[in-house]
Parts: structure tokens; sequence; C-alpha cells
């Protein structure tokens, strides 16, 4: 990477926010579910996760939620469109073991059809 560095969007804090993004588009893939919604303003995309109980326990949860940032670290830094909101959601026994390139190639994937 030679020095660049790609930086994480903001990050989704408030529950309306969720749940506004819960209300709009979905991308099931195999490793996480996408939610995404058009807040209609030219704001930066901004990204939320989340993982439920049913992922395990506070390990494993923890671990579907470090893997789900860092996917959204290196690919939505790139191909989040403005103005959008983006939510990935945990899925059980699939996104703290999935292979990583195979996640990173999910996210692609399903932006590319959000975006259609």
């Amino acid at each position: 990477m030679s020095g660049s560095r790609l930086s994480m969007p903001p990050v989704l804090t408030k529950r309306a926010d969720f749940l506004a993004a819960a209300r709009s588009l979905r991308q099931g893939m195999p490793g996480f579910l996408l939610q995404a919604r058009d807040r209609g303003d030219d704001g930066p995309a901004r990204v939320g996760f989340t993982c439920s109980k049913k992922l395990g326990n506070a390990v494993m949860r923890n671990r579907a939620k470090r893997r789900l940032r860092e996917v959204a670290r290196l690919r939505l830094s790139r191909l989040a469109r403005p103005g959008w909101d983006y939510v990935l959601v945990g899925r059980p026994d699939v996104t703290a073991s999935r292979d990583f390139a195979a996640l990173c190639d999910d996210l692609c994937r399903a932006l590319r059809k959000m975006h259609r």
C-alpha cells in the first residue's frame, strides 16, 4: 500500500439510524447481511455493525464484529456512495469463521447488486 492509509467511514451510533437502514434495502450474502439506505444528502457514507447473541458468546460476537469492521475499512472506503448508510449484520456460524477474502468479495458483490 506504500503509505496510503484507508480510513473507516464514520460509524453509526444512534438506534434510529440502524432502524432506518433495517427498513430500507437488504442484500443477503453468505458471510453477512448488508442493509443500506440513501439518506438523501451529500454527507459521507456511514457504516454500522451488529452481531446478535445468536452468533454465540461475547468472544464470537467480538471476533465477528472485528472482521466486519476490517472488511468495511478495506472496501467501503472506495465503494461506498456519499449520503448512504450501510449496516453489516453478522450471521451465526459464518461471519467469524468464513475466509476473510471471501468476506471482502461478499461486500463488493453486495454493493454492486445494491447500487444497480
